[in-house]
């Protein structure tokens, strides 16, 4: 009986990181809603400290309670912690803790780790994870010295370089978190271009992914790049610069952002509202008072998202550069996917196509389940506070603070499916199938 307990409750790779990610979300919402996490030294209610916790485990950003004036030092400190584990994976520090004690990392353990970073194979994930945390606290490091020239003349010795790692912390994580109070994120911050660049660097790098950044440390010429890293700084490079150039084109003369700006801060802050819907969340204009056209791009920028193996959500580039990539292949009458001289499997471009298919069935479920829950909001505000969850963005027309308990809970579940991936929950909760060795006839249908 015990062997049969142990085979029906054995988890896979999948399940394991689905179920770890859970656990670390409520672990961090019941420290988030004791008293002495709180400002007023008063509990927190549980719904709101988990919805906390989740943003935070998640990278999104959205957030019901102020972060800055809601929460003590002891209550920033959680969320900073889980914005780390968060962004890097539980895994991540769990072999951090095993190499520290000495333990051997199991097959199993290299397995879960393969599915957390999204890697090709299990050989080498042990030294890759050793790189990703160097590498992590290095850039979250340099990004806190940035961030130190200008929040420790304002704030003071202390407080300034807590702010500063804080934010360098959810920035590298995309994950949008601010602590400068009342929800204003970096508007106060608009013409300062440190702050601005510094944390779109930080975004960018985070979003970029680990493997494509060890590719890019041992850079060795353009053909020595692998496919995927390829394709990542393509459409990443397209998404950023496209974006701000239409972004600039949008707002440059809207009041409600752009208008009275000098042309160096409309530049600067065009290019940080194409670079934060990348799963970041942080804004430096009034998103509420974005033209309608400004709002979609940056609903479909959001949609997106960063790059696989990285500390974003979304679709990812590489699923949309295949979605791309096959549409423009299909046009030409092309039988396979290609990109760069290479063929992509079909087995590939299925999966694309139905991670972005999951995608976009659960945004459009959420926003029509929000229609009935948030029954005063407008639809722009729910669709883009259900692509926003989904995302992992953080970005708000203003109705986070203003969710009812249904929509709340909503969001939550969003924003874990946004971080643990459609396609992986979907595979978690379903069981493997063996391969066919047969096929059905093939038959021929009208489409378009």
């Amino acid at each position: 009986m015990n062997i049969t307990l142990r085979h029906k409750f054995k988890f896979n790779a999948v399940q394991t990181l689905s179920l770890g990610f859970a656990i670390v979300i409520l672990i961090g919402g019941i420290l988030l809603s004791l008293p002495i996490s709180s400002q007023s030294g008063t509990a927190t209610n549980f719904i709101d400290s988990l919805f906390t916790s989740t943003t935070a485990v998640c990278v999104t950003g959205l957030v019901t309670l102020d972060t800055g004036t809601h929460w003590n030092y002891f209550g920033k400190t959680v969320i900073m912690i889980l914005i780390q584990v968060g962004g890097l994976g539980f895994m991540s520090f769990a072999t951090l803790l095993a190499i520290l004690i000495g333990k051997k990392i199991t097959l199993k353990e290299r397995l879960v780790m393969q599915e957390a970073m999204n890697t090709f194979g299990i050989q080498g994930l042990v030294k890759m994870v050793r790189y990703i945390l160097i590498f992590t606290f290095s850039v979250e490091g340099l990004g806190a010295l940035l961030y130190s020239t200008q929040f420790i003349p304002e704030f003071g010795l202390a407080k300034g370089i807590y702010y500063s790692v804080f934010h360098s912390v959810s920035a590298f994580c995309n994950a949008g978190i601010d602590l400068l109070g009342d929800f204003r994120s970096l508007t106060i911050y608009y013409n300062n271009s440190v702050i601005i660049l510094t944390t779109a660097a930080l975004i960018i790098i985070g979003g970029l992914g680990f493997t494509v950044w060890m590719e890019i440390y041992n850079f060795k010429g353009i053909k020595k790049l692998s496919f995927h890293s390829k394709m990542v700084i393509l459409i990443t490079t397209v998404l950023v610069f496209g974006g701000a150039i239409l972004m600039f084109l949008f707002e440059f003369n809207n009041p409600g952002t752009m208008r009275g700006m000098n042309l160096k801060d409309k530049l600067v802050n065009s290019f940080f509202a194409s670079v934060t819907p990348r799963t970041a969340g942080f804004n430096s204009i009034s998103t509420a008072d974005m033209t309608p056209a400004g709002k979609l791009l940056t609903i479909i920028l959001m949609f997106i998202g960063g790059s696989s193996g990285s500390t974003s959500g979304g679709i990812k580039t590489t699923t949309f550069g295949i979605l791309i990539f096959t549409l423009i292949s299909t046009v030409k009458g092309r039988e396979d996917t290609e990109v760069f001289k290479r063929r992509v499997s079909k087995e590939t471009v299925y999966k694309s196509f139905a991670i972005f298919s999951i995608a976009l069935a659960l945004v459009l479920s959420v926003t029509m389940v929000l229609s009935i829950t948030e029954v005063s909001a407008p639809f722009e505000y729910l669709l883009y506070e259900a692509t926003s969850a989904f995302g992992t963005v953080g970005l708000t027309l203003g109705l986070t603070p203003k969710l009812s308990l249904i929509g709340k809970m909503l969001i939550i579940l969003t924003m874990y499916l946004g971080r643990v991936g459609p396609l992986t929950v979907a595979v978690a909760i379903t069981k493997v199938k063996k391969k066919q060795n047969y096929k059905y006839p093939e038959d021929k249908i009208l489409v378009g």
